[in-house]
């Protein structure tokens, strides 16, 4: 954990930010009321508690004395490792159970697939509130897989009102969640050892687990663990536990390998790829700064049902869109998945895996592709702001309440990236980094599959680097056939842009540009060189000494 983790959590103990008590009646948005008769939610265990539901359907107002529309006992429990820590509001993870208390029942809550487990997020330092749902409104468009339902409401704690929730589905398996096999303690050979099993790479805190360390280290050394999230360690049989590692391992010796990239023998043989691509874009193009270390599942069903890792369901995107201001988690530019190499120091780094996997030409281009395409249509600039003003606008009598009681608008709430004085101001920052954050990724993406070490470039105009390697000013020439639009953009190893040259227009025939020494004489390393005229493209990687 970073020391100013740290000193904030110290700081909001001795000093927690002012809550005021406001007074629900009448809502737009379904409510959850829920009555623990005097006992305190405690981490662990779950306590007996009562759950009444208000939701007199679309488009109609919930008013607290309206009869309930679901009634249940529950069992409820704080959730979250930093959340629950530092935040005055906290978030909970609760169990339908029947009238005795102790039996765990299935239901639909606000229109959701019926089942038992549910979590109530608490959504307390995203000051647009609206984080989560967009990142998960955008997965459900972009990935054919399991994405979990949500719904915002009003959440009534014995007798206090407690602001804006996002009730979501917590991950398990069953046929409307993760629809993989439910394995039994005594599946323990053949096809019925295989599957299912749904894998986590996260902190060890909140739900038990069995887990290893991988193999192969971080970067900078970190062991990662990787954990069995299902079946729960007392459910989980030792042959299950040692095939599920052992089919890990397979996974990452061959991806590892020097053959890692043979389509029969190499990492395909046991991943699902079209899902890594999925995760790994919408990973990207909201820079989740916990994005592949933690919060990351991953599953695997029977080898009979297909047998292959599927990266996923997505979980917990609140410091995303510039909101953390650690680790370059601010910035609108720079992959997520060169954590590592931006936060060495940081305990919980990532896994080989995404570097390994972008070094595949085939799997690097498969992710341009799609990321193009979903340019033009889920990822449009214009469609993704329009759904942030439309769910702010759905947010708006709700949240001046939220607001009042957590006055956190103009305030820092750790780890912010940016401190809005007004809620306007919050959206416009969001809807900006979002229009800068894909404007970004339309050019760096563009070396993802390119030949940066071909010697001679596949389209019609040459580029030529001189010295390379280089100790001083870097001398660009190319040439070309027609006249022409053109930009020189040299990126650092993370994809940051580091210098850019304009020239419209220019002729046919040769022509030379220069980097100066100061852009690159106090940053050593690797660099790319790309190119663009006219949509075509090339690159050249730059070693400066």
């Amino acid at each position: 954990m970073h020391n100013f983790l740290r000193l904030f959590i110290l700081f909001v103990t001795l000093f927690p930010l002012s809550a005021f008590p406001q007074t629900l009646t009448s809502t737009n948005l379904p409510i959850l009321i829920i009555n623990t008769k005097g006992q305190a939610i405690l981490d662990e265990p779950k306590i007996v508690a009562t759950l009444s539901i208000i939701d007199n359907g679309t488009g109609k107002r919930n008013n607290v004395s309206d009869s309930p529309s679901f009634e249940s006992k529950i069992g409820i429990e704080k959730r979250g490792a930093t959340s629950q820590q530092l935040f005055p509001k906290k978030p909970y993870g609760f169990e339908l159970r029947d009238t005795s208390g102790v039996n765990s029942v299935n239901a639909s809550l606000l229109g959701m697939p019926a089942e038992s487990d549910w979590v109530l997020n608490a959504t307390y330092n995203d000051k647009t509130l609206i984080r989560e749902a967009l990142t998960y409104d955008l997965n459900r468009q972009m990935s054919a897989y399991y994405t979990p339902r949500y719904r915002y409401c009003e959440v009534i704690l014995n007798g206090n009102y407690e602001g804006i929730y996002l009730l979501f589905e917590k991950i398990k398996r069953n046929k409307n969640r993760v629809n993989i096999t439910s394995i039994k303690q005594t599946d323990v050979s053949g096809d019925a050892l295989t599957g299912g099993y749904i894998f986590k790479i996260d902190k060890t805190e909140g739900s038990p687990s069995r887990s290893w360390n991988s193999p192969y280290r971080s970067l900078n050394g970190q062991l990662i663990p990787i954990q069995i999230e299902r079946p729960k360690p007392e459910d989980l049989a030792e042959e299950q536990f040692q095939y599920a590692k052992k089919y890990i391992t397979d996974f990452e010796n061959a991806l590892k390998g020097t053959q890692y990239q043979d389509s029969t023998t190499g990492y395909r043989k046991y991943i699902n790829a079209d899902s890594f691509v999925d995760y790994l874009l919408l990973t990207e193009v909201c820079k989740n700064v916990d994005g592949y270390r933690l919060s990351s599942f991953f599953y695997k069903d029977r080898d009979s049902k297909g047998g292959k890792l599927l990266m996923g369901p997505i979980w917990d995107y609140n410091l995303t869109y510039g909101n953390a201001n650690y680790c370059e988690g601010n910035t609108d530019q720079g992959w997520a998945y060169n954590f590592n190499t931006v936060c060495k120091t940081d305990t919980y780094q990532i896994p080989f895996w995404w570097d390994r996997l972008l070094s595949d030409k085939s799997f690097a281009t498969q992710t341009r592709l799609k990321y193009q395409t979903l340019r033009k249509t889920v990822l449009k600039t214009e469609r993704i702001q329009a759904y942030v003003d439309s769910v702010a606008a759905q947010l708006t009598e709700a949240r001046t309440r939220n607001f009042q009681r957590w006055p956190v608008i103009g305030v820092y709430v750790w780890p912010n990236g940016f401190v809005g004085q007004t809620y306007q101001q919050e959206i416009d920052y969001l809807k900006t980094w979002v229009k800068n954050r894909l404007d970004w990724m339309d050019n760096a993406i563009l070396l993802f599959g390119a030949d940066v070490l071909a010697v001679e470039p596949t389209h019609d105009f040459k580029l030529t680097v001189n010295p390379n390697p280089s100790t001083g000013p870097i001398h660009v020439n190319y040439q070309l056939q027609q006249r022409a639009d053109v930009w020189l953009t040299l990126t650092d190893a993370t994809g940051r842009t580091i210098y850019t040259i304009t020239r419209p227009g220019q002729p046919a025939g040769e022509h030379w540009e220069t980097i100066p020494n100061y852009v690159l004489s106090t940053k050593l390393g690797v660099y790319f060189l790309q190119l663009t005229s006219d949509g075509q493209t090339t690159s050249k990687k730059l070693l400066q000494n």
